[in-house]
């Protein structure tokens, strides 16, 4: 912190609130250079004693930064300063995958495993997939990054007789299911607003109590079979999610 000039004597040069202040400054660094995509900030306790101001100060400033984009919370490693990312349109036009929308922009997609097996159905999904309560469902729960930085929260549940073998699923579920010939051919969407729990904030790195895009898929096999229910949490300060009509005669 102490060659971060930006940060130098910014109470004096900012107006507002200090957490306002401090915030200014850290934009400022990050706008010159002196913050770079991917360094590590200091701890807020050594913050608060360099800068002469509350924790409670340093983490309201940085709280904004990170909804703002400008900063990124890695769980367990700390804050980070996050590369410059756009906001991104997703189509809900066609079943799509995230490993393939983000490849069409150029990024590299990523994930992180958070359950993966077959389990005995609740009842939503045996609800949704038409299973009895002695079936098996495979689910996919997973963190969707791209170029490492937190996208989405992806709940995927599929009959086993579906995806017997989850533990092998890779980057794309999707592909995998097509290399089995049982990729959905159509899906229904139901889109709606979410608010997120503490565990989830935490792995997208947004502030408590962010509010998300909810998107609820059911996929259909060429029979019409259910064959996939999906929720997925997109961060609604990165995505809008657009959708395309034909529009009939009067």
């Amino acid at each position: 912190m102490s060659n971060c000039s930006s940060l130098a004597g910014f109470q004096d040069r900012y107006e507002g609130p200090l957490y306002v202040r401090l915030r200014l400054a850290f934009e400022a660094a990050i706008d010159q250079g002196e913050l770079l995509p991917g360094d590590a900030l200091p701890p807020e306790r050594d913050i608060s004693e360099d800068c002469g101001v509350s924790r409670v100060t340093v983490r309201k400033a940085i709280d904004q930064l990170v909804e703002e984009g400008r900063l990124l919370r890695r769980q367990g490693s700390g804050t980070f300063v996050a590369s410059p990312v756009k906001r991104m349109d997703q189509p809900l036009a066609r079943a799509t995958t995230f490993t393939e929308d983000m490849a069409r922009r150029g990024m590299v997609a990523s994930s992180r495993w958070l359950v993966r097996g077959t389990f005995l159905p609740n009842s939503d999904e045996m609800m949704a997939l038409g299973l009895s309560a002695n079936s098996r469902v495979a689910r996919l729960h997973r963190l969707r990054l791209a170029d490492d930085i937190p996208m989405a929260i992806e709940y995927a549940s599929l009959p086993a007789d579906i995806l017997p073998d989850p533990e092998k699923v890779e980057s794309s579920l999707y592909a995998h299911l097509e290399a089995r010939h049982s990729r959905p051919v159509r899906a229904i969407h139901r889109i709606s607003a979410h608010l997120l729990e503490e565990a989830e904030t935490s792995l997208l790195a947004v502030p408590p109590g962010s509010a998300t895009l909810c998107v609820q898929r059911v996929a259909y096999s060429p029979e019409g079979r259910v064959i996939e229910m999906t929720r997925t949490l997109y961060r609604s300060d990165l995505y809008d999610l657009v959708a395309e009509q034909t529009i009939g005669p009067a």
